[in-house]
């Protein structure tokens, strides 16, 4: 069964009807929509936001209802890792072409979520800074694929979520 297609629960179905039609409205109009925000100016919220985490940078960034991709671009230039997720499939693919980041597709309103304790899908895993300014985007020592530059990584440890085999 498809992620995006769960079965409603718990009497949830008027909310995935509106959500579904929320997602068909920005669907529609995904080009008026970024072409009426794209220079909008938001640089205070970029400021809150990098002044809120409390690690050294460069920062992992996931933008939930990323749109058409401004902010992951802007964050992207500032050499944070990006990674955009959005339910409408227009803004997943304008968001991918202008951003150049990695971007989702995934209705959260029917998203499926594992059911074993959060803490046993989580691993720890050192961002390589040396990496990180080259093209694998890879992790050190204690992630899959290694880099083989653990000893050289001076960047802060933070979680990442895995996947289920």
């Amino acid at each position: 069964m498809n992620s995006d297609k769960a079965p409603p629960r718990n009497g949830a179905e008027p909310m995935l009807r509106l959500s579904e039609s929320t997602i068909a409205h920005y669907d529609r109009q995904a080009d008026a929509f970024r072409d009426g925000t794209l220079d909008h100016d938001v640089s205070q919220n970029y400021a809150a936001l990098l002044e809120a985490i409390e690690s050294d940078p460069p920062f992992s960034i996931l933008d939930l209802g990323c749109g058409p991709g401004r902010d992951l671009r802007h964050f992207r230039s500032l050499g944070h890792e990006a990674v955009g997720l959005d339910g409408s499939q227009e803004f997943v693919a304008m968001a991918r072409d202008f951003s150049g980041c990695e971007v989702l597709h995934q209705n959260s309103s029917r998203a499926r979520l594992a059911r074993e304790p959060l803490r046993r899908r989580l691993r720890r895993t050192r961002p390589c800074s040396t990496c990180r300014a080259g093209n694998c985007r890879g992790s050190c020592a204690n992630s899959a694929p290694p880099c083989g530059r653990a000893a050289s990584c001076s960047a802060p440890i933070r979680m990442a979520a895995t996947r289920k085999a």
